[in-house]
């Protein structure tokens, strides 16, 4: 259920500005230009807001480091006690 609320609503966000906002322009020489503008940067900004959401839902897992590196950086940035007996 937390995942379906953001999707839905900013789903609904860019579909409005995507099929709403081309029947504000004004008539003149270049209005198949914005309206084109329009769409293509709702279809854009939502798209990309999708590929975000998705991608944090199942992050890629973190580098692992050795114990053996991570005493040596201690080591070598100092207070080496603190870092690996923490």
């Amino acid at each position: 259920m937390g995942i379906l609320i953001p999707l839905v609503s900013v789903s609904a966000f860019w579909a409005i500005i995507g099929f709403g906002g081309p029947w504000i322009v004004p008539k003149g020489p270049n209005r198949g230009i914005i309206q084109l503008m329009i769409v293509m940067t709702a279809v854009c900004c939502w798209m990309f807001w999708i590929m975000v959401f998705l991608h944090q839902l199942n992050p890629l897992i973190g580098p692992q480091i050795n114990v053996k590196t991570i005493r040596w950086i201690s080591e070598k940035w100092g207070d080496s006690k603190n870092l690996v007996n923490a």
